[in-house]
């Protein structure tokens, strides 16, 4: 998960933005996160670290480039539920790396329910339309389910009173 959601970013960061700089002309990096990455959930650790990182690379990137002061802009779109494959994900899982012991019943639940969420997840064209609004506002984070910011402002205000984490919802 690692491998593919965060040092995926990395790479294209490295790889991509001294092309972007070099041509020198207006254009803009996305790197996708997930609400995952504002906030914390139970059983869902890994997932949210590697989109905290995305979150932090970007944010880093951000005034890296601002600094340089040139053309190359970036955001971060940090969706909430939006309906993909997520839930095959095993799907392209290396044989090497498949899971040496059988699912427990909490996890399956939570497979589960994830899977019967997606049914009514957001459409990706509407992620895209949102995405592209953002991109001609400059706007850096792309919040693409507006009902995630209470949770996002109730971890933040946890935080900055140093009080326990709390679970989103």
């Amino acid at each position: 998960m690692l491998g593919v959601n965060l040092w995926g970013v990395i790479h294209s960061v490295r790889i991509f933005v001294p092309i972007m700089l070099a041509q020198d002309t207006e254009c803009h990096v996305v790197n996708t996160a997930s609400m995952s990455g504002l906030i914390s959930f139970p059983r869902g650790s890994v997932y949210a670290v590697s989109k905290h990182g995305v979150v932090t690379l970007s944010e880093a990137l951000h005034h890296e480039l601002a600094e340089l002061g040139g053309k190359v802009k970036v955001s971060v779109v940090c969706p909430g539920l939006v309906q993909t494959r997520i839930v095959d994900c095993a799907r392209n899982r290396p044989e090497r790396l498949a899971a040496r012991t059988p699912m427990g019943p909490v996890e399956a639940a939570g497979w589960e329910t994830l899977r019967q969420q997606m049914q009514t997840a957001m459409p990706p064209a509407q992620v895209a339309d949102t995405v592209f609004q953002a991109i001609r506002e400059e706007r850096f984070y792309m919040l693409t389910h507006p009902e995630g910011k209470d949770w996002i402002r109730k971890r933040m205000e946890g935080i900055l009173q140093e009080r326990n984490p709390i679970l989103p919802g």
